[in-house]
């Protein structure tokens, strides 16, 4: 059985990790990052919706720690504000979007409590990409769906993100 150490939240908010490290109940959990397709694709999200930033009225954020509990803090690939949320060093209010992007280190486990802490905080929008196999999914609480069209959207929005053109940054 393997232990570790516990660390309050204090010292965990004051100090800086490369890459950013999540914060679950007193723990740190690296994050599985730095491969050249995982690296590509939050390059080509983060373009894509910077690109529409002013249109649609967000912030595009790569990396903004989320606070989604008391005692939990999630680093999401990219997330998404509305513009006129407030502007704060750490997220304390659910994003419009979070999106995970899967590395291959990734576990089912790690990637399904990731996404229930997003839509438990709140998160109306949670998408998971996979670059190997360039599937995407829409996360909600009774599971991981593929999109009905080739676009992830945002209901009540003219936010998407096209699934093809993003993928095709992979070519």
């Amino acid at each position: 059985m393997t232990t570790s150490t516990l660390i309050p939240v204090a010292e965990y908010l004051s100090a800086s990790y490369r890459p950013d490290c999540e914060y679950v109940d007193g723990e740190l959990r690296e994050r599985n990052v730095g491969e050249s397709d995982h690296s590509i694709l939050q390059a080509a999200i983060t373009a894509w919706f910077w690109n529409h930033r002013r249109e649609w009225q967000i912030e595009v954020r790569p990396e903004q720690r989320v606070q989604v509990s008391p005692t939990r803090y999630r680093v999401p690939d990219i997330c998404l504000l509305k513009a006129n949320q407030a502007r704060e060093p750490i997220a304390r209010m659910p994003p419009l979007v979070c999106i995970e992007i899967l590395s291959k280190d990734d576990t089912l486990r790690s990637t399904r409590e990731r996404v229930k802490d997003y839509l438990t905080f709140g998160t109306k929008h949670v998408w998971l990409l996979d670059p190997a196999e360039r599937e995407a999914f829409v996360c909600t609480q009774r599971g991981l769906h593929l999109p009905i069209t080739g676009q992830l959207l945002v209901e009540g929005t003219d936010i998407f993100l096209p699934l093809e053109e993003i993928f095709s940054a992979l070519d």
